[in-house]
């Protein structure tokens, strides 16, 4: 296989540190302190894919756009394209360029390192051909259908996929996502090497959260800092506990009193007391607790708190499992399991961490 691999080295910069997504915000997300997201995911991505010992011929475009990090694990890859002189902040036409010169050299498949703008970026280079595309997660929000749940599982659908199949592209304006409206928008339909178990599309789940809210509020503990994940389930928690908060942000609580909103990762931290909960609710139709939408549930926060699930029980009828995607392997590793998933006042059903 000739495999074209792509890394967008500012996606997913401005998730940890409380902007919602990094378009148009690659200044304030490094003032605010924002580390590069992309390359490590995309090591976690090569370093498998190398694991599997396949036979791959691998073409990439020079750093920071991924010629690192295929090296770094010990690849020799042919470099199809060299983005210009400020390679600080690449851009879209940067990734079509790299796309385009796949093309030229004849790749079998488009692996790309980002969120959804790359997602449309690559999709849109690539249209009119029949190359496939596949996306390693690393960008805030993650819309599209087009991407493997983790990087691992991104490297085992190179190796395995005996089939393709036509998923949706979906991106969001991050200024309206910023200011609580999510409106997704359909951008290109791509075709996407499919490996079942591995990837999976999102979806909005609905159900009635009012008893379930009415219950969570009823337990608090007036000791306990709650850390209050993104979400309409979430939202109808806050309102129970007395308090609007961000509909797509994070939220803390403790005893009556509101200590931070639309919180950072470092905000967050500085909230915690002795004794923190987390409570998140698992994206619909993906089954994510951490690692999409919530960036700002870091692992330091994560080993700081221990974890609520809560969901409604249309949302947990389309779910098999849930998932966890927390850029730490061995976090990720402790947490899955069967977990104990809120679903009302005193119900609770039994689901699946992996």
């Amino acid at each position: 296989m000739r495999l074209g691999v792509l890394v967008n080295p500012i996606a997913g910069m401005g998730g940890r540190v409380g902007l919602k997504g990094t378009d148009g915000k690659v200044a304030e997300a490094r003032q605010r302190g924002a580390e590069p997201r992309a390359p490590e995911r995309a090591r976690r991505m090569l370093t498998r894919l190398a694991e599997r010992d396949a036979e791959i011929d691998l073409l990439t475009a020079g750093e920071p756009m991924g010629a690192a990090e295929v090296r770094e694990v010990g690849f020799e890859p042919k470099i199809a394209f060299e983005p210009g002189t400020n390679t600080a902040d690449t851009t879209a036409a940067d990734t079509a360029a790299a796309v385009d010169a796949f093309l030229e050299a004849g790749v079998d498949l488009v692996v790309f390192v980002g969120g959804d703008g790359t997602a449309a970026d690559v999709a849109d280079a690539l249209a009119d051909t029949d190359v496939p595309l596949l996306g390693v997660p690393a960008g805030v929000k993650v819309y599209s259908s087009v991407f493997a749940v983790s990087p691992e599982a991104a490297a085992d659908i190179v190796v395995e996929f005996d089939r393709t199949e036509q998923r949706e592209v979906m991106d969001i304006d991050e200024d309206d996502y910023r200011a609580g409206e999510v409106s997704p928008e359909l951008r290109a339909i791509a075709s996407v090497p499919v490996a079942d178990g591995l990837q999976s599309a999102k979806q909005r789940g609905g159900g009635t959260v009012e008893t379930l809210a009415e219950g969570i509020a009823g337990d608090v503990d007036p000791e306990t800092t709650y850390i209050l994940g993104p979400g309409s389930t979430l939202g109808a928690i806050k309102s129970a506990l007395g308090f609007v908060g961000s509909p797509l942000g994070v939220d803390v609580w403790r005893d009556g009193q509101v200590l931070a909103t639309d919180a950072s990762e470092a905000e967050i931290l500085d909230a915690l007391g002795e004794t923190n909960t987390i409570i998140v609710s698992p994206i619909g139709g993906q089954g994510f607790i951490f690692g999409r939408g919530n960036p700002q549930l870091s692992p330091a926060v994560i080993r700081n708190a221990s974890v609520e699930v809560v969901a409604s029980r249309s949302k947990l009828d389309d779910l098999r499992v849930l998932r966890v995607d927390t850029d730490d392997p061995e976090l990720d590793a402790e947490l899955r399991g069967w977990r104990q998933v809120r679903v009302g006042r005193f119900e609770t059903r039994m689901l699946r961490v992996v």
